[in-house]
């Protein structure tokens, strides 16, 4: 992905919606640029276009997730896997950012035991080598490729970790860490009754936003993960509730 294209899927990010003579506007490119650069996107399953405009696709195809901040995902996953030490047992949610967490931990650590719900990371470090993936069972949502529902929690209570990391759909001082997916939102509370510290790992644009379902309290939370661009607000906050912040440089 070339740097109009992530320029791109930012503005898109944050406005949600944008009229293609916007885009051409504020990126100082021709409005034939702009269409050819919304046809490699759409081709990916990235963004949708609609008389005139281009918006996101927010499906919750981890592929599609996977794209967006790609570069600025892989510098928070090894500032996340820099606390990991070979022979360690982690547990990983599902989610883009956890995704680029288990590949980093399987570039360079070794003897590491990966426990996830997520059949996408457990497919998406099978050929790295190096690590021992246990997959906890569970009902399959299809388009998030997880495991779900009572029986995460039967699997889980098998096994104690130090870390878990986890990934958050968005994030307000007033509603704390937030989800789009109730049932993954349990199956997250479920998997951090087993770890002694709980890692949010996530890039800024997510304190820009919120989910619909209470994931974790805050007061569950142990360090977070992410970029420079943390609103000082809301970084201040999170110190102030003795969780870690660790911006990646």
């Amino acid at each position: 992905m070339n740097k109009r294209h992530a320029k791109i899927l930012d503005l898109l990010t944050e406005y949600k919606k944008l009229e293609v003579v916007k885009l051409s506007d504020i990126l100082e490119v021709s409005q034939v640029t702009i269409r050819k650069d919304l046809d490699v996107l759409e081709s990916k399953g990235i963004v949708i276009r609609e008389h005139g405009f281009a918006r996101l696709n927010e499906c919750d195809d981890i592929n599609i997730r996977l794209a967006y901040h790609y570069e600025n995902k892989q510098r928070i996953a090894k500032c996340a896997v820099e606390t990991i030490s070979d022979g360690e047992t982690v547990m990983i949610e599902s989610g883009s950012s956890c995704a680029l967490v288990a590949q980093e931990i399987a570039k360079t650590k070794k003897d590491v035991t990966v426990i996830t719900n997520s059949a996408f990371i457990a497919d998406y470090i099978r050929k790295l080598g190096g690590l021992k993936t246990i997959l906890l069972g569970g009902e399959y949502q299809n388009e998030s490729q997880v495991m779900v529902g009572p029986m995460i929690r039967k699997c889980v209570e098998s096994f104690y970790v130090d870390k878990l990391f986890i990934g958050t759909d968005g994030f307000t001082i007033e509603s704390g860490f937030t989800g789009n997916n109730y049932m993954r939102n349990e199956a997250v509370q479920d998997m951090a009754k087993q770890a002694n510290k709980v890692c949010i790992v996530t890039d800024s644009v997510k304190f820009k936003q919120q989910g619909v379902v209470s994931l974790l309290d805050v007061s569950k939370i142990n360090t977070v993960y992410t970029d420079e661009f943390i609103p000082e607000d809301m970084e201040q906050y999170l110190l102030s509730q003795n969780i870690h912040v660790c911006k990646a440089k």
